[in-house]
C-alpha cells in the first residue's frame, strides 16, 4: 500500500516522503501443530480498499508445504480488515481472539465511522458465525496458546489487540502486529494514528520490548524492512523466515 510519512504517525512528519506499508501473515510450527497469525483480506476488499493484491495468503500456504486444512488455530491479532479476512478458507481452525476485542468490533464504537473503517462488517460476522459453531477461544488478556506461544494483550490501536510472544531457535521472538506498525513507531515512540488509547499503544511499546529476547526480535505489523531484513524461503522472496537472524545492513 502506498503511503507517506505523515500518514503514519500522529501528529504527521515534517521530513514527509513514502513509507509504504506491507501486510503479514506468519506460519508457526509447533511440533505437528500448525498455527496462522493473522489472516490477511481477500481480493474483494483489496478493490474496496484500493490495496495492491499480490497473492491469497492462505493459497500462499503451498509454498510452505501446507494446505489451508492443515491449519488447526488461527490467532487473530485484531479484527481489522487486513487481519481477520479469509476466514471461510480455515476449514478446520479455531479462532483465537480476546474478549475485549469483539466487544469493540461489535459494540457502541462502531456506531462511529471512524473507529469502524478499518473493520470489514462481513470479516465481523464470519467470526461470529464461528462463535456459534464452537470455533472461537476468547482469551482475556495475556495467555499461553500452546509451549513457547502465548498471546500477550496490548491493546492501543484496537481495544483488544494482542501480540504474540514466540519461542525461536534464537529465543523469544515478539510478532508485534499492529502494537508497533512500523519498526520507527516503537523506536522513535511515535504512534500510528489509527488508535483506541493513545496511553495504551505508547505502554505497549516497553511491553513488546520487555517479552522479547532484544530490539532485532521485534517484528512490526506493517513494516517493509521485514522482508529485506531476513532470509527468504522456499526461494519465494515474499515469504521469509523470523526464526532466522535478521541481516542489519538491510
Amino acid at each position: 500500500m502506498r503511503r507517506e510519512r505523515r500518514d503514519n504517525f500522529i501528529g504527521g512528519d515534517p521530513h514527509d516522503g513514502p513509507m509504504p506499508m506491507d501486510f503479514f501473515v506468519w506460519l508457526i510450527r509447533c511440533g505437528q501443530r500448525l498455527l496462522l497469525v493473522d489472516t490477511g483480506f481477500n481480493a474483494a476488499t483489496a478493490r474496496k480498499r484500493q490495496r495492491d493484491m499480490l497473492r491469497c495468503p492462505i493459497e500462499a500456504l503451498r509454498t510452505l508445504g501446507v494446505e489451508a486444512g492443515d491449519i488447526g488455530d488461527v490467532i487473530l491479532t485484531h479484527l481489522h480488515y487486513d487481519h481477520a479476512g479469509n476466514l471461510d478458507k480455515l476449514p478446520n481452525a479455531r479462532f483465537h481472539v480476546q474478549d475485549a476485542e469483539v466487544d469493540y468490533a461489535t459494540g457502541r464504537c462502531m456506531c462511529f465511522e471512524p473507529m469502524r473503517h478499518a473493520y470489514s462488517v462481513d470479516d465481523v460476522v464470519t467470526l461470529i458465525r464461528n462463535v456459534y459453531e464452537d470455533r472461537v477461544v476468547f482469551h482475556d488478556g495475556d495467555q499461553d496458546i500452546a509451549p513457547g506461544i502465548s498471546v500477550l494483550k496490548i491493546g492501543g490501536h484496537t481495544k483488544g489487540l494482542q501480540a504474540l510472544r514466540v519461542h525461536t531457535r534464537r529465543g523469544w521472538v515478539v510478532l508485534a502486529s499492529d502494537a508497533s506498525h512500523y519498526y520507527e513507531n516503537m523506536d522513535k515512540r511515535r504512534p500510528f494514528p489509527i488508535v483506541h488509547n493513545v496511553a495504551d499503544m505508547l505502554s505497549g511499546y516497553a511491553r513488546l520490548a520487555a517479552a522479547a529476547d532484544g530490539p532485532d526480535h521485534i517484528i512490526p505489523g506493517h513494516d517493509p524492512r521485514v522482508l529485506r531484513q531476513y532470509p527468504a524461503q522456499a526461494g519465494d522472496p515474499d515469504t521469509v523466515a523470523l526464526h532466522m537472524a535478521p541481516d542489519p545492513a538491510a
